[in-house]
């Protein structure tokens, strides 16, 4: 074995081209893998892995203080814990909860409830809170805000927060729970000075998979205890429901991304480490008749390959891990945690465990066939091609009116069929991806657009409030001085309220309007606009929540006030706890309301900031602010395809490349004689390339009908995945136009990936190609 590994050494060190080209492949086609991995790992469970990660509770409960003591509470755990097939796995608590509201004086934190659970650390055996910036409250006038893990938060420590008759608190740490268990966190010392009405415990069951399950271990947890001393309680469920309507979003365009990565990496790979075993059956033939046994060679061959492929499996790892954690947060920052969300050991396991199997296998197949061989057998294979292999195909193309160059390279690709098959398999999947790409960056700019209002709302005038300077106009005159400036086309009236819908637990949003519906922009998937009173247009997730269709009726509640309403029309929108109602509706609830804002939408080419500033010289108690154009969702999917179409279009080029490489040390002896009877330098490189460009021109006309049949599948589970009804302009995004520019994105990956080493073959010298003959 000590030759074995001394000639692979060797012939990997003289391959230098060869075995930086099989590296650098492997290199990048880890990479994919591992994010591919990565991602894939994320899309199956997020909130799951974040959630036994955090140790988060299955119930979060809330009992009356006046009801049942702490110890009480503790006692009842303790009962539970000491039977013979105990229901409940972990306990957290008692913890005080109380609720403070924030004044309204222009502070880091809106004014309004706050709830405020008083803890020591925040670890323990449920609900581990992950403290990403700052420290937790140590003493009394300290706080810990509850945030996602999102850098611009962090201006936020420091803050003071002034609650209404209470303490002014300093903001020294943020943090997020997957189980949503409190707003904020003090110390227990400085919440029993908030007088909590409420004891908090957090509960992990045994058996929690479902309602039924949930709630047959609440009835264990409380038989025994005071009627009225349970509140109220939160499943985790709920929780989970909620976060994946967002987080699953994202799982269906990552999934398809991720298979792509893996697809290509193992095609290249493959491709890369037979051609480079093919390539050397000279070689091989040589080591057989220097007495080397056919075991031995292919054992060294093995090495050979082995030893770039395992140094770039190895940073290429190393580099996808380090990709797929950015990737990863940006993604799933939605789930309330970044805890969990990073590459798992297993898909590192996987990668260098796999990538080096796979270039062992793919490096066995043709050196098993060199191990049949005699030594001669080998010399004369590794000369060239078998008679034959493609020369048909370059006698057909000989009549054609093309030039010399050109037919001889649309023959070439026929002699190594197995290699071009790889090689456009590869072309195929980089060409469906940049087609998907462009499918997935049309499909999310037209819902950007639509989710912002892009030409339908230029601006938006928000009314100053208490702590702010109050406005002297009443609203006639807000919205009269508003219409009277110059450039002003429509003027809509909105004022978001919460409000109740009878007989149904929690509250909603619900946004009235009154004015010019041309500001609004929504689109409507089924019914119609708002035209009078009494109507409701829900979106579609709303509906999708509470069972509910175009045509029921609601009833409204605001206060002790209640009035009735039709939905008429469903939203294309992903909020499912927002619902639009006309204006008439609101007086009906209460005639005092008036409006919050005022969106205004300008003639074309009028500029925003000047007439903003027109309004705030005219009326100092209003507050105007432009529009936003940018959708946040749509740009980390838009960031995400370009990444994903950079990193698997690169490996495609590679593939290509090794390619051109292979069959320029293979022709070397054709090529030689090419040039001896005339051919030019320019002629060689045309050859060359025009072998590529022919199964890139293939694998267009292949690979973008299918990067269109993945794009429509992708973006109906995403809006599938939000309950979003997918009207057709999401979907038909293609133009035909666009299509005939997509055809050649396969020749321009293969040109690009050839053009290099057809350059390298056209300087090669007729002696330098003759002198192994």
């Amino acid at each position: 074995m000590r030759a074995v590994w001394r000639v692979a050494v060797a012939a990997a060190r003289r391959r230098r081209l060869q075995s930086t080209v099989l590296a650098v492949v492997v290199m990048c086609s880890t990479v994919a893998i591992v994010v591919a991995l990565g991602l894939l790992e994320a899309a199956s469970a997020p909130f799951d892995r974040t959630f036994a990660e955090q140790r988060g509770a299955h119930v979060v409960a809330a009992f009356d203080r006046a009801a049942v003591s702490d110890d009480r509470l503790v006692q009842t755990v303790e009962k539970q814990t000491s039977e013979d097939e105990p229901a409940v796995e972990a306990v957290a608590g008692p913890f005080g909860q109380a609720v403070i509201t924030v004044a309204d004086i222009g502070q880091a934190l809106p004014p309004g409830p706050l709830t405020v659970v008083g803890r020591a650390d925040p670890g323990g055996p449920v609900d581990r809170v992950d403290l990403w910036a700052g420290r937790w409250a140590g003493k009394p006038g300290e706080i810990v805000v509850s945030r996602p893990a999102e850098p611009f938060f962090r201006e936020l420590l420091g803050a003071t927060v002034q609650a209404e008759g209470g303490p002014r608190l300093t903001i020294v740490g943020l943090a997020s729970s997957v189980s949503r268990t409190a707003e904020a966190w003090v110390t227990p010392d400085q919440v029993q000075a908030m007088s909590p009405k409420i004891t908090q415990m957090l509960y992990r069951f045994t058996e929690a998979d479902t309602d039924d399950d949930l709630q047959k271990a609440m009835t264990g947890m409380t038989s025994g205890l005071p009627g009225s001393a349970l509140l109220d309680w939160q499943s985790y469920l709920v929780v989970k429901q909620d976060v994946a309507r967002t987080a699953s979003a994202y799982l269906p365009f990552l999934t398809g991304f991720g298979i792509l990565g893996l697809m290509v990496a193992v095609l290249i790979v493959g491709n890369v480490v037979s051609g480079a075993v093919v390539a050397g059956q000279r070689h091989i033939g040589m080591l057989k008749s220097l007495g080397f046994t056919p075991n031995q060679v292919v054992a060294a061959y093995l090495t050979m390959v082995l030893l770039p492929g395992f140094a770039g499996c190895l940073v290429g790892t190393v580099l996808g891990g380090l990709a797929a954690q950015p990737l990863l947060r940006l993604v799933f920052q939605g789930v309330g945690s970044t805890i969990g969300l990073g590459v798992g050991v297993w898909a590192y396991a996987v990668t260098l465990l796999g990538v080096p199997a796979v270039v062992v296998l793919a490096a066995l197949i043709p050196a098993s066939r060199a191990h049949r061989l005699s030594a001669a057998q080998a010399i004369s294979a590794g000369s060239a091609p078998r008679p034959g292999r493609g020369r048909r195909v370059q006698r057909l193309l000989s009549g054609a009116r093309l030039p010399r160059s050109v037919s001889l390279g649309l023959g070439l690709p026929f002699a190594r069929p197995g290699r071009s098959a790889l090689t456009l398999a590869a072309v195929i999947i980089g060409v469906a991806t940049v087609a998907l790409a462009s499918g997935l960056f049309r499909t999310m700019t037209a819902y950007g657009d639509t989710a912002q209002r892009v030409g339908h709302v230029h601006t938006v005038i928000h009314v100053g409030r208490p702590d702010q300077t109050e406005p002297k106009l009443d609203d006639a005159g807000i919205e009269a001085l508003l219409r009277s400036q110059p450039g002003v086309r429509y003027v809509t009236a909105d004022a978001w309220i919460d409000i109740h819908l009878a007989g149904r637990p929690g509250r909603i949003m619900a946004q009235f309007l009154r004015g010019d519906a041309e500001t609004r922009g929504d689109v409507l998937v089924a019914g119609r606009y708002l035209s009078g009173p009494g109507e409701v247009v829900a979106p579609s997730a709303f509906l999708s929540r509470f069972g509910l269709e175009v045509g029921d009726r609601l009833t409204l509640a605001l206060g002790e006030a209640h009035t009735s309403a039709t939905i008429v029309g469903e939203a294309m929108d992903t909020s499912n706890n927002l619902i639009m109602v006309s204006w008439p509706t609101l007086t009906a609830l209460d005639p005092d309301k008036r409006p919050t804002q005022y969106e205004v939408r300008l003639a074309q080419g009028m500029d925003v900031e000047k007439f903003n500033a027109a309004v705030k010289t005219a009326e100092p108690g209003l507050y105007p602010a432009t529009k936003s154009q940018i959708d946040e969702s749509g740009v980390a999917i838009t960031t995400s395809t370009s990444i994903f179409t950079l990193l698997l279009g690169m490996v495609a080029m590679l593939g290509v490349f090794n390619t051109v490489v292979l069959s320029t040390h293979e022709r070397r002896r054709d090529l030689a004689v090419l040039k001896s009877i005339g051919m030019t330098p320019r002629q060689v490189t045309v050859m060359m390339v025009t072998s590529m460009a022919a199964l890139g021109a293939f694998g267009g006309l292949l690979g973008v009908p299918m990067g269109m049949a993945a794009h429509r599948v992708i973006v109906l589970a995403m809006l599938d995945a939000v309950g979003l009804t997918a009207p057709a302009f999401l979907l038909d995004v293609w133009q035909v136009a666009e299509l005939i520019l997509l055809m050649p994105a396969g020749v321009a990956m293969a040109t690009l990936g050839a053009f290099v080493p057809a350059r390298s073959a056209a300087r090669m010298t007729i002696v330098d190609a003759l002198h192994t003959e």
